[in-house]
């Protein structure tokens, strides 16, 4: 066996996210990851890393990995992984001998009797580990799993494949619950699970030293994934009431519950297209990112939609501004209670302007976290948005009962790295033209109509409002 064969044990969750979120963790470790054999269709997957520090190094912040083992032996029958065990390991035991142990058993897609547990576990007994047994704090844990999955969804009380190996370090999964939705006082029918939003932190590089922002934060959950991995954060939304929330309670408020209110830098009100972001008046003039410079070292947003309520942005209808109100001797528009005037806004420049945005105000090697709709039929399926100043590094599904979404993650690319011929203008902004919702938004047109067409309820598939609340 190789020595420096390593086993991921994955967890059953998002199979789409689990490479691409090692492959983040392996570029913010600084380590070099080679994938063995990795599979969406399998929890078990081998990667070679050059030693334990480096396979610490990969899993402790990962939200899909449950646990990395050295990799001692691999075999379809027990009586194959004993004689490997025997024969080509035994300048791996002189280390453990006195050491307090556990034994653990990982049954995949089967089940097994205690008296089999134990059957299985005493047949390792010819090991010479004369330490104590220590079911609590072991010095060091070994673990047997069995994978009974024959390919498409087929059990027998046959493993398909057994696999030997050495603890090495548990997955950050222990994240997910800290901050899971149920616990925190402040959210809304749109808030991000914790899960989701950790992933997309990871998958951005969210880490210390860096600014994160996103555009239409909400009630924040997104950046407060990425402060929990270190970052400063900042946010902004078109409705001010969910950054500022209600009741005392808001974003702030939430990062404070977690001990991160010291990573908040401020929370704006605006959109895309009028941002008070240096370097952000570029997604409307076309200036182009030499002549500003980016400064965010990462970009995370979920946006609407557009489903249940057309998407909007600040301005008015025909694009004149207003004479100024004034009450009791103060401007109308200064006041907290004030609602800014909006108009209806196409999904199609929403995405065109999120990556103009990125590109002007990343730094080289920044990332883009991008969520947006697609769906399982080809009718109604969206283009991934591409620009010439970002590369697509993954495109993450998260799949529903009858559309999916993508989380689509892109690096800024250097200077040095894009076509300067297609840098001579602005990107094309690619704007539907019309008055109402679904004349700005082919997606919610397309949805509404296929969802119509199979006569199906879609108020529990399109959570796109922001009714907040606070428990």
């Amino acid at each position: 066996m190789d020595p420096k064969l390593y086993l991921v044990r994955l967890a059953q969750f998002h199979p789409s996210f689990r490479k691409p979120e090692l492959e983040a963790l392996a570029l913010l470790a600084g380590v070099e990851v080679e994938f063995v054999q990795c599979s969406e269709y399998s929890p078990f997957c081998i990667v070679r890393l050059p030693s334990d520090a480096a396979a610490a190094a990969l899993l402790t912040r990962s939200i899909l990995s449950k646990a990395i083992y050295h990799l001692w032996a691999v075999a379809p029958t027990y009586s194959e992984l004993h004689r490997l065990i025997q024969s080509q390991t035994s300048h791996l035991w002189p280390p453990y001998e006195k050491s307090s142990f556990k034994f653990t058993l990982d049954i995949y897609n089967d089940t097994r009797s205690a008296p089999e547990q134990t059957e299985i576990i005493n047949s390792f007994s010819y090991l010479p580990f004369n330490g104590r047994i220590a079911m609590k704090n072991p010095d060091v844990e070994f673990v047997v799993s069995e994978d009974h999955d024959h390919g498409k969804g087929v059990s027998t009380t046959t493993p398909n494949m057994i696999y030997f190996g050495r603890v090495v370090q548990r997955g950050g999964r222990e994240a997910v619950n800290k901050y899971s939705l149920k616990k925190r006082a402040y959210i809304s029918t749109t808030s991000m699970d914790a899960e989701l939003s950790l992933l997309t932190a990871n998958l951005t590089l969210a880490r210390p030293g860096k600014l994160f922002y996103d555009p239409t934060v909400g009630t924040g959950s997104l950046v407060i994934a990425c402060a929990h991995y270190g970052a400063m954060i900042m946010g902004s939304d078109i409705d001010g009431r969910t950054v500022r929330g209600k009741a005392g309670r808001g974003v702030e408020w939430s990062l404070g519950q977690y001990g991160l209110g010291g990573k908040w830098v401020d929370g704006l009100i605006g959109d895309l297209t009028f941002s008070p972001l240096r370097g952000s008046e570029d997604v409307r003039t076309g200036v182009g990112p030499a002549q500003r410079g980016g400064w965010l070292d990462g970009i995370v947003c979920d946006p609407p939609y557009g489903v249940r309520e057309g998407l909007k942005v600040l301005g008015s209808r025909d694009g004149s501004g207003k004479e100024v109100v004034w009450i009791d001797g103060r401007m109308a528009h200064l006041a907290d209670e004030y609602i800014p005037p909006k108009r209806p806004y196409s999904f199609e420049a929403l995405l065109s302007d999120i990556l103009n945005f990125a590109v002007n105000m990343l730094v080289e090697d920044g990332r883009l976290g991008l969520w947006m709709p697609t769906a399982n039929d080809e009718d109604i399926e969206m283009a991934v948005p591409e620009h010439e100043a970002l590369a697509v590094v993954s495109i993450c599904v998260q799949p529903f009962n009858k559309w999916s979404r993508r989380l689509l993650t892109y690096r800024r690319k250097r200077e040095e790295e894009i076509v300067r011929d297609s840098r001579t203008e602005a990107p094309s902004r690619k704007a539907a033209t019309g008055a109402k919702a679904d004349e700005l938004n082919n997606f919610r047109k397309r949805y509404f109509e296929a969802f119509k067409a199979n006569g199906n309820d879609i108020a529990d598939e399109t959570p796109d409002s922001e009714n907040l609340s606070t428990v």
